[in-house]
């Protein structure tokens, strides 16, 4: 399984230093919509990494995908996404258990 990031050129640049390999850099929304449906489509990408305030800008019904993903399991960072899942609760959903008990 293979991380992915989308965001903008800030927010996806220190990922790309790191050695991530499948990093979008979507400048506007479209360009978001489309990374985001490819990676969904990728059966390859077991965790996306998305900047908070990206998810929001998404079109309701991707947005509902990506919330309710399993696969890929979906990581938001940054931004003001007080109603996210925690990256605990993420992982809850995807194993089944919590693993922090």
């Amino acid at each position: 399984m293979e991380l992915a990031v989308i965001g903008k050129s800030g927010f996806v640049t220190g990922f790309r230093l790191a050695g991530i390999r499948k990093v979008y850099d979507a400048a506007d929304a479209e360009a978001l919509e489309f990374a985001v449906k490819e990676v969904l489509d990728d059966k390859n990408v077991g965790i996306l990494v998305m900047h908070n305030d990206d998810i929001g800008n998404l079109p309701e019904i991707l947005m509902k995908n990506l919330t309710e993903s399993v696969q890929p399991t979906v990581v938001a960072l940054g931004g003001s996404g007080e109603g996210s899942m925690s990256l605990r609760d993420k992982i809850k959903q995807a194993v089944g258990v919590d693993l922090w008990k």
